[in-house]
């Protein structure tokens, strides 16, 4: 190893939110992953910056929001970082580690352009269990075991779909339904063979740090795991509810670690996570980060210190721009568009849920959401218009107007513009008669 720097593990999933039995859903079978959570860090209120899986991935990557790196919408319908945006590979090559991705990337079609010193592809849509088979073969035989190390092990599930082939579905009986969703036949079929793609994903998560303890150095060894963003259900995914952008954050530190395992309540972000992990790798600290470490929450601190985390969604299937700024108890959402009050992508539309919801969703939405979280978790009563409540509403639309200035967001300036369509042209390389003039 590099002096005291110690090893780090990200394993990074699909679609999950915090439909996990370590969260509180307890029909929901991840044994391993719970595990995991009974000797870590685990963080109760931790957020993505976004509903979606490109521009979270790239907050959690950069410790940039995704107005800021780039990637507003999804990589493969052309968005692309800005450029001099520092990954967080490339960050901790430049302490001297060696970095590995295995499985899943979404912030470009081509996983090499990221920074990883290696890149171990295995398809296009790597799934929970192959992925979790190349990492353990990658922890008993890495290369360089004289440097500190930095592996990415990105999961597919539990994306939609859910077929009953690859996912056996569970008991539509034995399911707690969240109070965001109908309860009914057809989210409970639903919810089985989402149940099914996580009991698969919490196998391979026990598989990875099982590895981690037999040939990854455990006693230096950070292992943390968390999910893009919401599940891919109605008020989740693609909203700015606390379902579309709350996520499981655990930590386990290295067995000799100071500190010891328990729960945390504060307000955390993806943007977190590369100040953590470049604090860890005793690098330098950089104000161009919008997020802080969590190395004194590892350590024991916690409590409320009145912070206020921000969330954005731009472009998905289609334009739909929205920001909001969330407290400990509050939350506004800024609707920039006309629309209805949810827009479903596509993999939603087409769901059982969806066939059991009404089309209540379609009402218009409001230009400003307020929610009171600590009498409304489900975030299911606008107080935005009540007389009451025009102070606060004031008070948030400043905080997000301030954020939103200081992080340069472009919808300041009006509609946000696609970005080119995808093009071979755009990683061509010359014309071979212009080559074959210059050599003469």
């Amino acid at each position: 190893m590099v002096g005291n720097q110690l090893n780090i593990v990200l394993i990074h999933c699909h679609d999950v939110g915090t439909f996990l039995s370590c969260y509180g859903m307890r029909s929901v079978a991840s044994p391993h992953i719970h595990r995991l959570a009974e000797e870590s860090v685990v963080f109760d209120r931790a957020f993505s910056t976004a509903p979606l899986c490109t521009p979270a991935r790239s907050s959690l990557f950069t410790g940039l929001s995704p107005h800021v790196n780039g990637l507003m919408g999804l990589a493969h319908a052309g968005w692309r970082y800005r450029a001099g945006v520092q990954t967080l590979p490339e960050l901790l090559e430049r302490e001297g580690y060696h970095t590995t991705l295995v499985g899943l990337q979404h912030e470009h079609p081509d996983p090499t352009v990221l920074g990883f010193g290696e890149v171990r592809g295995i398809g296009f849509l790597p799934r929970a269990l192959p992925v979790a088979d190349e990492a353990e073969r990658w922890l008993r035989d890495r290369p360089e075991r004289r440097r500190p190390y930095f592996l990415t092990v990105g999961m597919w599930e539990a994306h939609r779909p859910w077929r009953r082939e690859d996912y056996p579905p569970v008991d539509p009986g034995g399911i707690e339904v969240p109070d965001f969703l109908p309860d009914n036949e057809h989210t409970r079929e639903d919810l089985s063979g989402f149940f099914g793609a996580i009991r698969q994903l919490d196998e391979a998560v026990g598989r990875v740090v099982h590895a981690v303890d037999r040939f990854g150095d455990p006693e230096n060894t950070f292992i943390v795991f968390t999910t893009d963003h919401g599940s891919a259900f109605p008020r989740a995914k693609g909203t700015l509810y606390d379902p579309g952008v709350q996520v499981p954050l655990i930590v386990r530190p290295p067995k000799g670690w100071s500190g010891s395992p328990g729960r945390r309540s504060r307000l955390v972000s993806h943007l977190d996570l590369v100040p953590t992990f470049m604090e860890l790798a005793g690098g330098e600290p950089s104000d161009r980060w919008e997020g802080r470490s969590l190395v004194d929450d590892l350590r024991g601190a916690d409590g409320d210190d009145g912070r206020a985390v921000f969330f954005q969604k731009t472009f998905h299937d289609t334009y739909d721009p929205m920001r909001a700024v969330r407290t400990s108890r509050y939350k506004l959402i800024r609707n920039f568009t006309e629309g209805p009050r949810l827009v479903l992508s596509k993999d939603i539309e087409e769901s059982p849920t969806r066939r059991g919801m009404g089309d209540a969703h379609l009402a218009p939405r409001p230009p400003v959401e307020v929610y009171d979280l600590q009498d409304d978790p489900a975030e299911q009563r606008d107080v935005a218009a009540l007389p009451e409540f025009a102070d606060l509403v004031a008070e948030l639309s400043g905080r997000l107007d301030q954020w939103m200035a200081r992080t340069g967001d472009p919808l300041l300036s009006g509609t946000v513009p696609p970005p080119p369509r995808p093009s071979r042209l755009q990683d061509a390389y010359s014309n071979l008669g212009d080559v074959l003039r210059q050599d003469a």
